[in-house]
């Protein structure tokens, strides 16, 4: 299975080869991948070019490097969305067909830090809902949840059954989102949430950050989503001006 000689530089060739096979189903998910030395002799090239190539596939999650064990066949992320799409956890869940769940971890009412008076532009007399929750695909853990919303938007019992916290603010207060302003970032390993949602040592986590608003503009929900970054990928669409 030797590379095929063309005008491109050689490690963009290997590169194209290692994601053939990985489609081809010749390296599986999870599956280690032969040492540098056999497969730079399958492929036909030097190891420098092989190490190129591999740094690359690296940075482009198709393979996972463990420093002293070995290279691995990344996983492939099960839910996608774009960037630019305000969609629910549950109905990313949904979309990849999977059934959502919700793991209740906690609930209280607590006064407005700084930050929150900021956000929700709110006085220090205001109350906020703190919500932590754990969202589960066909029973896994993938989505740690940390919703902060003013208590007055849901005045009632919140159920902690309910699956989307934007329906239940829609049903409960009329308050219906239209849109949010999001950040996302990347975390490796996190002491306490990896845990929680059975990451492996070398997973890492991707955090987005979303202030969600109604169509008045008013600020109703802040929003902490520690995704599974092999579970999840997020894209957008960019236009040229």
């Amino acid at each position: 299975m030797s590379i095929k000689a063309d005008s491109r530089h050689l490690y963009l060739q290997v590169i194209d080869k290692i994601k053939q096979l990985i489609e081809e189903g010749v390296y599986k998910e999870k599956e280690k991948l032969p040492s540098e030395f056999d497969l730079s002799k399958q492929l036909g090239v030097s190891r420098a070019t092989l190490r190129e190539a591999l740094r690359i596939l690296e940075e482009e999650n198709v393979v996972i490097r463990r420093h002293g064990v070995g290279t691995f066949v990344n996983t492939r992320p099960t839910f996608t969305s774009g960037i630019e799409q305000l969609n629910s956890v549950t109905h990313m869940i949904e979309q990849g067909g999977k059934v959502p769940g919700t793991v209740f971890h906690s609930s209280h009412v607590q006064g407005p830090t700084e930050d929150d008076m900021r956000r929700f532009q709110c006085s220090e007399n205001d109350e906020i809902l703190y919500v932590e929750r754990v969202r589960t695909a066909d029973g896994e853990p993938v989505v740690y949840c940390v919703d902060k919303v003013l208590k007055k938007y849901l005045p009632g019992q919140f159920s902690h059954e309910r699956e989307s916290l934007l329906e239940t603010l829609n049903e409960q207060s009329g308050k219906y989102i239209s849109y949010a302003v999001a950040q996302i970032e990347p975390l490796g390993y996190h002491e306490r949430i990896s845990p929680i949602l059975e990451c492996e040592p070398e997973t890492a986590l991707l955090v987005l950050k979303q202030m969600h608003y109604d169509q008045n503009d008013d600020p109703i929900l802040y929003s902490l989503n520690y995704f599974k970054a092999d579970k999840f990928s997020f894209h957008v669409l960019r236009k040229r001006v």
